[in-house]
């Protein structure tokens, strides 16, 4: 493994950063001291790490922060040998590993928090806490009713070979669009400069079929995660509000699947894009979050009292 552009080295102005990982290149910005404990984001489909752009500013103060670019998207670039989770949560974990991070809490929404899920699961010594936000969790409850759900008719057609890479390629920016207004509790929010950025990090040749690959992986990912293991790892779960689909499922699914130490939340007036529709309330969840596992006069230190 290998960083490049000073990742360990540069104090807390934000930066780029590419994480040589085996086959792959994972495109990161950082931010804060590498000294600190860490956060890890990850995004989701369609999105780029640029989801993560406005919320790195105040988690750097006291953090050092960590936004990817899933493996063959954005910045990001080479092809894992697997699109499964738990191969990509090790790609991750290992690119910011590469660039310093310790006591790592992994945080991801959509396709990344089914990846933090896997962290939390099968690369557990490596994290301090994952935090799941908005998506389902292959094979554990209530996957099976989403997929009957002809709603989320999405997940299948992103599954056939080659077809979604044919129709989709060319017409990104609608394509995606389309998900980010149905997904948003106000698509206002979203504003036209971000939507541009999220599609042209899937316009270079491959990151289609890099995204569409990790639908194609989920049927491998649910027989794997419907075995239930000892999950030692803390686990937040969050979801917004705006879709007033119930988060009792979800949390039941997580306890299913062996999640040992499992808390959840709900945020007010927000979609899937909770670092954009609710940037403060992301924050202090992840604030709290590391907060609630610290020893004593470490929570002092970093609540300023």
């Amino acid at each position: 493994m290998a960083a490049n552009g000073d990742a360990r080295n540069i104090g807390g102005a934000r930066r780029n950063a590419k994480l040589k990982v085996r086959d792959t290149n994972i495109a990161a910005t950082l931010a804060g001291d590498p000294g600190n404990p860490a956060f890890v984001l990850l995004h989701g489909w369609p999105h780029t790490r640029a989801l993560y752009d406005r919320v790195l500013e105040p988690l750097r103060l006291d953090h050092f922060v960590i936004s990817l670019d899933l493996p063959g998207v954005g910045g990001s670039s080479g092809c894992p040998r697997s699109a499964e989770k738990t191969a990509l949560a090790d790609i991750l974990l290992s690119a910011a590993e590469a660039a310093g991070a310790r006591d790592i809490i992994i945080a991801g929404l959509d396709v990344g928090g089914m990846i933090a899920f896997a962290a939390a699961r099968d690369h557990g010594a490596r994290l301090a806490g994952a935090i799941v936000m908005n998506t389902v969790i292959p094979g554990l409850p209530p996957w099976s009713e989403l997929l009957a759900n002809p709603q989320v008719w999405h997940f299948a057609f992103h599954a056939i070979p080659e077809l979604p890479e044919t129709l989709v390629h060319g017409r990104e920016r609608p394509y995606f669009d389309y998900f980010t207004d149905v997904l948003t509790g106000d698509p206002a929010r979203i504003d036209a400069r971000l939507r541009a950025t999220f599609a042209n990090g899937y316009r270079r040749p491959g990151a289609l079929k890099a995204g569409f690959d990790w639908y194609r992986a989920m049927a491998a990912d649910a027989e794997h995660n419907a075995r239930p293991v000892s999950i030692e790892t803390p686990v937040l779960y969050v979801r917004g509000d705006a879709d007033r689909r119930s988060i009792d499922p979800y949390v039941d699914g997580l306890k299913a699947a062996g999640v040992k130490n499992l808390d959840s939340r709900t945020v007010r007036d927000s979609g899937e894009l909770l670092p954009i529709e609710a940037p403060q309330a992301f924050v202090h969840l992840l604030r709290d979050f590391r907060l609630a596992r610290l020893p004593p006069r470490q929570t002092r230190q970093m609540s300023g009292s």
